[in-house]
């Protein structure tokens, strides 16, 4: 019966929590459920102007657990995103506040406003995924470009043409499209010095 009472209790925050989430007047992060599983989201963030993720649309798979609120939701990037407090290959996400710095008060909103200020304020000394860290801090320029070429090919974004170009003559000679973008990136986006990398390891 407690148990019950509780799962009742859970529920309707969660349902009080999405419908603050779906008024949100200005749409920088949205969710829905999953499903028609409360306890499976959705969510959505907006890249930050100002940031290599401007006018990216992000995807987030979000997983209420059953000690919720006591415990945080469990949040992660679905939408690939070059980042350091956010794993390139999985999605998990470095923060303190889906850690040690939850409380109860907080939200699944509050939640997501804060991956999206994580966006603007990079933590590389705290990093989620080490080769990323160490771009952003030892050659900032290229993380910049890189961050920007993956928000504008896995974020909706509008794709930037000679990189898309880049890609597409480096696939055509037999390379997958990852092999393709990951050798340019350790070139600096030079073609010739990708290609000769790829043809040496081939």
């Amino acid at each position: 019966m407690c148990s019950s009472s509780r799962s009742s209790k859970e529920l309707l925050r969660l349902q009080k929590e999405l419908k603050d989430i779906e008024n949100e007047d200005v749409q920088e992060i949205n969710a829905h459920i999953k499903d028609s599983n409360f306890f499976e989201w959705v969510g959505f963030i907006k890249g930050p102007e100002g940031t290599p993720y401007e006018d990216g649309h992000f995807t987030l798979a979000i997983t209420i657990p059953n000690d919720y609120p006591y415990n945080p939701p469990k949040i992660k990037f679905v939408t690939k995103i070059w980042h350091p407090n956010i794993s390139s290959q999985t999605g998990a996400i470095c923060l303190d506040v889906l850690k040690n710095e939850w409380s109860p008060a907080l939200t699944i909103r509050t939640a997501l406003l804060s991956i999206q200020a994580l966006l603007s304020d990079p933590q590389p000394d705290d990093p989620q995924d080490a080769e990323v860290a160490k771009m952003y801090k030892e050659n900032h320029s290229l993380f910049l470009k890189t961050a920007s070429v993956w928000t504008k090919t896995f974020a909706t974004a509008p794709k930037e043409e000679s990189h898309e170009v880049i890609i597409k003559k480096i696939t055509e000679m037999g390379f997958t499209e990852d092999q393709a973008r990951n050798a340019l990136i350790k070139a600096n986006w030079n073609e010739t010095l990708a290609l000769n990398t790829l043809l040496e390891n081939s």
